[in-house]
């Protein structure tokens, strides 16, 4: 097999130079990380789950006219995706309190917010990745005014779809994250959806019982990682009925083109 030229490596993914210019190939590590990667394991199938699931919710987005940088999957673990400029802020949408909202503000777990909240966190594993205003985007200069109302404005429509895709599905959307990159065609440039959507960003509740269907379980040592990530897949319709996690890995279906 050709070697091919690793151009950047996160906590859960790789990036390698693609088969044509201008795209790259995003390649899903079994690596499971929390709290700046303070703490890590690994958790065989979580790869080919995020995968899978991350580029059912990118298809219909794209199909939705939300730019991402999403081109298809290419197998198991792998995407084919457009070669962006990441802006370092990491933009997180909650609905309902959770996580670090709970503690900084002492709301309880699980209070349905007034209304949904944008939030802005620098990127920088060293310092943990602190919560920013507009103002400290602008003023250090990484994202202008115009790519601030972009990403918001994506945000807003990625968690209008999300939260109607999981309620569709019995799940509650509670919160989740994205990032943003921008796509240069010829003399354009535009904001995208970029990195990932899977239970890895996304905290994802059963309507029913309230049980954490994302990496909450990992965080909190809660276990069952693939098996609630699976029931996730699952419920999207990517995995058949009477499919188990093995230690292979799940075995997942062809894509489906109906949206849930």
């Amino acid at each position: 097999m050709k070697q091919r030229r690793r151009i950047y490596e996160g906590k859960a993914k790789i990036l390698y130079e693609g088969p044509e210019p201008g795209t790259l190939i995003q390649h899903f590590k079994d690596d499971a990380t929390a709290y700046n990667a303070a703490k890590h394991d690994v958790i065989e199938g979580k790869g080919v789950l995020n995968n899978r699931i991350s580029e059912h919710i990118f298809t219909a987005l794209n199909r939705m006219g939300i730019p991402t940088h999403f081109i298809k999957r290419v197998n198991m673990r792998e995407q084919l995706i457009r070669e962006v400029e990441i802006i370092p802020v990491e933009i997180v949408v909650r609905n309902i309190a959770a996580g670090s909202l709970s503690q900084r503000l002492g709301i309880d777990e699980g209070t349905v917010l007034p209304r949904s909240i944008i939030e802005f966190y620098y990127k920088s594993d060293s310092l943990g990745d602190p919560l920013v205003s507009e103002e400290h985007v602008t003023a250090f200069g990484w994202a202008n005014p115009q790519e601030i109302d972009d990403m918001m404005a994506l945000a807003i429509r990625v968690n209008d779809f999300l939260s109607g895709l999981f309620l569709g599905i019995g799940i509650q959307l509670v919160d989740f994250k994205i990032e943003c990159g921008r796509l240069f065609e010829n003399d354009m440039m535009r904001i995208v959806v970029a990195d990932e959507i899977s239970p890895d960003s996304c905290r994802l509740w059963d309507i029913g019982s309230n049980e954490k269907l994302d990496k909450d379980r990992f965080r909190r040592d809660m276990g069952g990682l693939v098996e609630a990530y699976t029931e996730v897949a699952r419920r999207l319709g990517i995995m058949n009925e009477n499919e188990r996690p093995r230690a292979s890995g799940p075995v997942l279906v062809a894509s489906k083109d109906k949206l849930h």
